[in-house]
């Protein structure tokens, strides 16, 4: 618990900030229905209302309050990303170290799989089976944690092909430790540092591919709150010098520079350098 304190403590101004931002969003994902002043899907008054006491931030298209949905947004957005990454992640690292560790054909095989799906866009790809499936919660999130975990895939690889060579792995082979012995013992410790630094660009990736995907209309569906669809359907007010389809993008954009600020000073930790002064 003190190292951890000490660590925080020598982070650099830029990480302090961004875990700032990243814990007031997490709050407001947490307690969104003690926050948000109305209902995330209740009409109440006029569609483009102005800023008041009673809105702060207007209204939407329909008349809902923009500050509660903007709020509700945090926790539909925030929460599906982290499902999502959670189990790109828990895919993408596991075959990466089963690849590593076994090498032969099965690396080959999961490698020549990853590479067909990598090959193709990200956002087509997602695209065309959202049209095909639909956009129902469950074709959403697989198919996401489908294209991301083979990025997640190659990085988990790498850094395992560089501990499966080891001495103290041939050691643990030879001594007739079983495959999940040694992912767990031996390859996982060394390359978690790099692996926790990933998982926080590929949230990254996940939140500003859903918010696009919503933007498009394919991501989360209405009436729910989002970030991405709150834009779309605000963006008629830019034409009348409105600011408030910037106000979801703005929080967008906040929470992923937060996030790599902190994946920054994570990846330093993690490479051994030393601050130069």
């Amino acid at each position: 618990m003190q190292k951890t304190l000490k660590n925080l403590s020598s982070a650099p101004l830029s990480a302090k900030f961004g875990m700032v931002i990243v814990f007031i969003y997490l709050v407001v994902a947490i307690f969104a229905p003690l926050i948000a002043p109305y209902g995330e899907r209740e009409i109440l008054g006029r569609a483009y209302e102005l800023m008041s006491s009673e809105h702060l931030l207007g209204t939407d298209n329909l008349g809902r309050d923009m500050l509660s949905r903007l709020i509700y947004g945090a926790r539909n957005t925030i929460g599906l990303t982290l499902i999502i990454t959670t189990l790109a992640f828990l895919i993408g690292s596991l075959t990466g170290m089963i690849a590593a560790a076994l090498g032969g054909w099965i690396d080959q095989l999961l490698s020549r799989i990853v590479d067909i799906f990598m090959s193709i866009p990200a956002l087509i790809f997602a695209l065309l089976i959202l049209s095909i499936l639909g956009t129902a919660m469950p074709y959403l999130i697989g198919t996401i944690v489908i294209v991301d975990s083979t990025r997640v895939f190659r990085v988990s690889r790498a850094a395992a092909m560089n501990v499966a060579v080891m001495d103290y792995v041939e050691v643990a082979r030879l001594r007739g430790e079983k495959l999940v012995w040694i992912l767990r013992k031996e390859i996982l410790p060394n390359i978690t540092a790099p692996l926790l630094a990933e998982f926080g660009l590929r949230f990254c990736f996940v939140f500003l591919f859903i918010s696009a995907l919503s933007f498009l209309g394919l991501g989360i569906q209405p009436p729910t709150a989002d970030w991405g669809s709150m834009v779309r359907d605000n963006a008629t007010l830019i034409t009348y010098n409105d600011i408030t389809p910037l106000i979801p993008a703005g929080a967008i954009a906040l929470l992923t520079v937060a996030v790599n600020f902190v994946v920054d000073w994570m990846l330093h930790k993690s490479s051994g350098l030393k601050d130069v002064s």
